[in-house]
Formats: C-alpha cells, structure tokens, sequence
C-alpha cells in the first residue's frame, strides 16, 4: 500500500494555541509499568512520558489519582496546588536506557497466566496519564519528549515481542506515523475524540487541539494503513442526540477496529474545574448532573443508552465498547449487574492474534 506522507509543520501548528506553563524535567526516568486498569481492556502497561498535561482537560482524573501524589517534588518545581494547576504544568521524564530496557524486560518475560485475564492485548500504552504528543511552548522540552517517545518505540519493537497502543490528542503523532507502520499488527494508534463542537472542547479541554485536526489526524493514519480505534470519551452533558449522532457517524467514516465509550465521571475537583473554567469563558454547562449520585447515573445512562442506539444505526455495534464507571453497580439491580459484568468483561479489538507465548531479548 502507498502510504501518503504525513505533513510535517511545525510543533506549533498542532495545537491551537501554546499557553505559557511550567515545564522542566521529572528526574525519575521513563520506564514501562504496571497500569492496573480492571475495567478498560485497553493495556497492561503503561509508559507515562511526562508528570503533567498541557492539554488541561478540565475533566481529566489524573491530578486526583496521580499528580495529588506527587505534591511535594511538584511544590519544588513550582507547582503549589496539582489539581487547581492541571493544564498548567508538565515535566517531561529523563531519559535512561538501561532502567526504560530493565522494565522492558520485566514486562516482556512476565507470563500470560500473571496477566488480568479481562485482557489488554499484552500491549504498552503511551500514555495513561499524560499525553506523549503534547506540545508546550518550551523548545528543549518538545525535542526531547520526541526523543523519548521515539527510542522507547523503537525498543519495545527491536526488544520484544509487545503490543503498542497509542492513545492521544496530539496531531503531531502523524511525524511518527512511518514508525508506527513498522510496528504491523503490533500497534493500534487512536484519539479521544469526544466531541466534534469547537465550543465544548474550548470550555472541556482548552488546551487540546482542535476536534476537526483529531479527526484529520484520524483519517491520515487510516489512509496511511495504521489500525486505529477511536476514544469517544468521555462525552459532556451538552453531548445531546444530535452532537453524539454527528459524531458517530463521522467516526464511522474512519472504520475504526474499536470505538471506546464513557461519559464523565466524578472525580475529585474535576466537576469544579469544569464549572469555573466555562464560568471564565461566559459559558453555561449543566454541572447539575453531577449534584448527587442519582443525577449522574442519570446522565452517564442515558449517554450511554443513546450511543449504543446510534452505534447501531451507524454500523458500529460489534465495535462499540463501553466503560461504565465501577459506581454504577452501587444499588444494581442482578439484570443490571449482569451488563455492567458484560462491558467490563469485554476484551477489545486487535488486529491479529497477539502472540502472547513468544518471548524474545
């Protein structure tokens, strides 16, 4: 297959605007660890690139599950409150070969019966908590997370026998897009692509780019021959039957192998994050759904509900994977339970067979 050649503009023109932040260096190193997801079979391991996301998703559970972890080290390099600042800072990690190939191994000789049996495709995920195609306004930091993502790429190609799935909002991933393609059926690259409205991203996620440069990104990696899958997550509130029909069915344009699905869930200060940052822009959103307990089952249902309906009349049924929040079996009914058990014991798509015995260093 002729691939088209990915364009190559500047770091600059993949994000809509470069907001100034604190950035710098994580002294402890890239390495390859243990993501322990149990209701996403989206990895077993993660490879986390930065502390810190310039992209700022005002919904994001990082700060709370994460960053709020590392708030003394944060407090020296400027960061005086993690979750308050989200958005605000990212320090990207050194470099060391020796330890990044250490956890390389430990993951690759790790054997198939010590893996969450749910499944995640013996796979590496760049990246779960950060984003490895953000762009900052800083020169040194954007060359060297280039060199970073590239190298542990390329290892865990050379190196092992791993799956990759990269999972980004960054347009400048296309640079790596003839990387990726060595991979074969090794990779799955993918987007969270929540939304198709400028407005909501600007309110949800100010310093992520664009919906439509997503989805050009998204039709660029089809046309070059990757495997993708869409992150349609996590949808907003004002994501009504319009806005989430609109968006599936350009979604389905790009014949994804999975389309992954989830509304917001309640963590920590991210429901005041959201309503204070479309508080600044004059924007109205509907945080009520997230008052009580009851309110936003309400509303991660019936997103729920809607998009399985119009996955449906977009074709995408068998590929639609959902990720209902792990409270939403608090009171449930056994019929409930039984389709809560049934989306969390769905193991996602890959392209082929994932050679799960071979081992190799």
């Amino acid at each position: 297959m002729n691939r088209p050649e990915p364009s190559l503009r500047s770091d600059a023109d993949n994000a809509d605007t470069l907001q100034r932040s604190l950035t710098g260096r994580w002294r402890i190193p890239v390495t390859i660890a243990d993501n322990h997801f149990v209701y996403k079979s989206l990895s077993n391991w993660s490879c986390n690139i930065a502390v810190g996301c310039v992209h700022g998703c005002r919904f994001c559970y990082v700060p709370s599950s994460s960053t709020n972890k590392m708030r003394h080290p944060l407090a020296d390099l400027g960061v005086s409150d993690p979750d308050a600042q989200w958005g605000d800072y990212a320090f990207v990690r050194e470099w060391d070969e020796h330890a990044f190939l250490l956890s390389l191994q430990r993951a690759e000789h790790t054997p198939v019966e010590n893996l969450r049996p749910l499944g995640g495709n013996r796979a590496v995920i760049f990246c779960s908590t950060t984003d490895p195609y953000q762009v900052t306004n800083d020169t040194a930091w954007n060359f060297h997370r280039k060199l970073i993502v590239r190298r542990a790429l390329e290892l865990i190609r050379d190196r092992s026998t791993l799956n990759v799935r990269i999972l980004t909002r960054g347009p400048l991933a296309r640079q790596d897009f003839e990387l990726f393609g060595t991979f074969g059926h090794r990779l799955m690259f993918g987007m969270s692509l929540p939304t198709l409205s400028n407005r909501l991203a600007k309110i949800y996620e100010p310093g992520a780019p664009s919906p439509f440069k997503r989805f050009e990104t998204l039709q660029l990696a089809r046309d070059c021959g990757l495997n993708i899958f869409v992150a349609m997550a996590p949808t907003y509130p004002e994501c009504d039957m319009d806005d989430l029909r609109n968006t599936l069915q350009k979604i389905a344009e790009l014949d994804p192998l999975t389309v992954f699905h989830e509304p917001i869930n309640i963590r920590a200060d991210n429901v005041e994050r959201i309503r204070s940052h479309a508080a600044a822009l004059g924007e109205k959103v509907h945080t009520e759904v997230f008052r009580t307990h009851e309110s936003w089952r309400g509303y991660a249902l019936g997103q729920m509900g809607m998009v399985q309906l119009l996955a449906a009349q977009c074709g995408l049924s068998a590929r639609l994977h959902l990720w209902p929040d792990k409270s939403l079996e608090r009171g449930a009914t056994p019929a409930f339970r039984y389709w809560l058990n049934d989306c969390w014991s769905r193991v996602s798509e890959w392209p082929q067979e994932c050679h799960k015995n071979a081992t190799r260093m």
